[in-house]
């Protein structure tokens, strides 16, 4: 079984998007917090995490607290792009062999949505 938290961490540092493969369940949904539907499936969520990982990486990127449960995950990150201070959570749940079934991202104040919407939205463009 997968550690799925410790995964997604090494991931994240290493930026490295080919390891979400094996990290997200073939029926993941993932919810943007500037889409206003469910984005359903492995595809789509690697597409969204991708882009994310051009966005938000960064060397001022951190998570800043972390909840789990047997199942569940909060995590808190802080992080500026362009001159503004974005804080979000990553709201992440997985099945019981370790991978991720939900993938929920919620950022704060309207100035970094209105941020993350304009920078994510011109990469999935020049990824479609």
């Amino acid at each position: 079984m997968i550690n799925t938290i410790s995964t997604w961490h090494q991931i994240v540092k290493e930026r490295n998007e080919s390891a979400l493969d094996q990290l997200l369940s073939d029926d993941v949904v993932f919810y943007s917090p500037v889409v206003h539907t469910p984005q359903p499936g492995k595809k789509i969520t690697t597409l969204y995490l991708s882009a994310a990982f051009h966005v938000f990486i960064n060397d001022t990127f951190h998570y800043v607290r972390e909840l789990t449960t047997a199942n569940d995950a909060v995590l808190e990150f802080e992080v500026e792009i362009d001159g503004i201070m974005v804080n979000g959570i990553d709201m992440i749940r997985w099945n019981e062999e370790g991978k991720i079934v939900e993938f929920k991202v919620f950022v704060r104040p309207l100035k970094a949505i209105n941020l993350i919407h304009q920078k994510m939205a011109e990469l999935l463009e020049r990824g479609r």
